[in-house]
């Protein structure tokens, strides 16, 4: 079996994972959309005074909800571009921790912009963390929180304005915590605290509403939680090769991870009643989440606004608060990257938003075994190469029966070359005859098949593992490869695996069809301006492979050679 068939399965496989990629972004399973009338345990069944039909979007007006339930405009505190001059611009809280600068708008106590300290905007940028989260388009991306109140009661949404005591706060050096603190208070002598908690070198931030009723009789209401974005709008040649998802996800008990992306959001509205659970927006690397409390059943909801704003969120069911007592609503809200182990530790499932696809049950092992030989090795580059060591050692017995089929063919060639010109165009004959010539020599020209097909889910696994980790973001390697998640800058890589994979051409037989012998030719031209704009850590162990999977077939190729001349 000559050598088209082992990079044609490479090359198949590829193309089926890009194709399911794609059939699944247009065609996969769509979010459920039935409502449940579930009320949490401890909480008031208050659907007399707040209507169970709350809008989907608790942000969105002109849907038809009774006029007990305030109307909450959609673009309040949110420019919709960066030249709008006819808003004025939100006066904004800073506030800095050792993970975030974090800047919150004054207006709806909304989180605006989200700096991540420890990760770069660019690699050797000193000066500017990567920026998560801005209220401005391309890529508008904020955290919106709110009360509605029922019939009879008021509460501040997400474009009420709220008093704050400072204008800036810091995590003091030796402290564990800080807390921001916006007041409200209404004409009725209801008053709500918004609090932000923040946590020494945690990620997650709890927000609480605060609600102490002093208006003189019961108040009934509930709180919203909501995160809002536009598509991305990145078009390098690099971003459209490599698919990674940007939209929406939620997770629950009974249907676990779930990507809710901006096309299904347009097709239909989400509305599903989730015990704990959390709801996120993605993208590569990165996300931002609300976090429920574990034992509450909120709403969660997705709605479409003008300007292709996308907004997934999730409300509480309705409680009263009698005369002169306290009520606090409470959720985590998280805006960091893609960290597993610190993910999982906030939120079960939230450690999922690290997308593997169908093939997570694979690649979650072989991102352990990797991070394992990073802690030892220190360099991440480094560690993709053992790893592909040892992956390609699990895999010896198997890819050496590949290749002893290919090196069994390889001697065969003359033989078969001499068939073919005894045969000339008479397929049938020459077809009898090779199958007589390999019977007889005992070779089964199939028998490098198996071994390649089952090793493809873990080469996939792998692929994904080292396109989804931020742990590769910025990460070195060695001289002029800087950041492993980006392109070679100088196409040294690519340019190795097109000679690593013409010289594996020369180890195997020549294909008898001259048009196969073409396609052979030019595959490692067309496969090195393939990977030309994949990320170099991509490249690396498609590298590694190569040079490894040589050694091998050389090894074998001439134990059979040197066995077949003594006999």
């Amino acid at each position: 079996m000559d050598n088209l068939r082992l990079i044609l399965f490479f090359a198949l496989a590829f193309i089926l994972m890009m194709l399911w990629q794609a059939w699944y972004k247009d065609y996969g399973a769509k979010p459920q959309t039935t409502v449940t009338t579930e009320t949490s345990t401890g909480q008031a069944d208050t659907t007399s005074s707040v209507p169970s039909a709350v809008p989907a979007s608790p942000a969105i007006g002109n849907n038809g909800t009774p006029s007990s339930v305030p109307e909450i405009s959609s673009t309040a505190a949110v420019p919709m571009s960066t030249t709008d001059t006819s808003r004025p611009a939100v006066p904004t809280i800073t506030v800095k921790t050792d993970l975030y600068t974090m800047e919150i708008g004054t207006v709806g106590g909304n989180v605006l912009k989200v700096f991540l300290n420890d990760y770069p905007a660019s690699l050797g940028d000193k000066e500017n963390s990567f920026q998560l989260m801005k209220p401005e388009v391309p890529e508008l991306f904020v955290a919106q929180s709110g009360l509605i109140a029922g019939e009879g009661s008021t509460a501040p949404s997400h474009e009420t304005p709220y008093q704050a005591g400072s204008n800036s706060y810091e995590l003091a050096d030796g402290a564990d915590q800080l807390s921001v603190d916006l007041h409200w208070t209404s004409p009725e002598g209801v008053t709500v605290t918004k609090r932000y908690t923040y946590q020494r070198g945690s990620y997650l931030v709890t927000v609480q509403h605060i609600l102490q009723n002093g208006s003189g009789k019961p108040w009934v209401g509930r709180e919203y939680r909501q995160l809002m974005r536009t598509p991305p709008e990145n078009n390098s040649a690099a971003s459209k090769l490599l698919y990674t998802y940007t939209g929406g996800a939620i997770y629950s008990e009974e249907n676990k991870y779930e990507k809710i992306s901006f096309e299904d959001m347009e097709e239909s509205k989400l509305s599903r009643d989730v015990k704990g659970g959390w709801i996120a927006m993605l993208q590569h690397y990165f996300l931002g989440a609300w976090i429920p409390p574990e034992d509450q059943t909120d709403t969660f909801y997705t709605n479409v606004l003008p300007g292709k704003r996308y907004v997934l969120g999730a409300y509480t069911p309705a409680v009263t608060v009698e005369q002169g007592a306290n009520h606090t609503f409470s959720s985590g809200f998280v805006a960091s990257p893609k960290l597993q182990d610190e993910l999982k530790a906030i939120s079960k499932g939230l450690d999922l938003s690290v997308d593997y696809g169908w093939l997570t049950v694979i690649a979650q092992p072989i991102f352990w075994l990797l991070k394992q030989i990073q802690g030892v090795v220190v360099n991440w580059g480094l560690s993709i190469i053992l790893l592909t060591l040892l992956i390609k050692a699990l895999f010896y017995k198997l890819s050496e029966a590949s290749y002893k089929s290919m090196a069994n063919m390889r001697r065969m060639t003359p033989r078969i070359q001499a068939l073919k010109d005894r045969f000339g165009e008479d397929k049938t004959r020459l077809n009898a005859a090779m199958m007589e010539l390999y019977k007889k020599e005992k070779i089964n020209p199939l028998g490098g098949c198996l071994p390649i097909l089952v090793q493809i889910p873990v080469f996939i696994s792998l692929y994904w593992v080292l396109l989804e980790s931020v742990e590769l973001r910025q990460a070195p390697f060695i001289f002029w490869i800087q950041d492993l998640s980006i392109k070679d800058p100088y196409f040294v890589l690519p340019l190795i695996m097109g000679v690593s994979m013409f010289i594996q051409q020369k180890l195997n037989p020549a294909p008898p069809d001259p048009m196969q012998a073409k396609i052979m030719m030019a595959l490692p031209v067309v496969f090195t301006v393939f990977f030309a704009f994949f990320p170099a850590g991509l490249v690396l162990y498609w590298v590694t492979n190569n040079v490894l999977s040589i050694a091998q077939q050389w090894y074998i190729t001439r134990q059979i050679e040197n066995a077949a001349a003594k006999a």
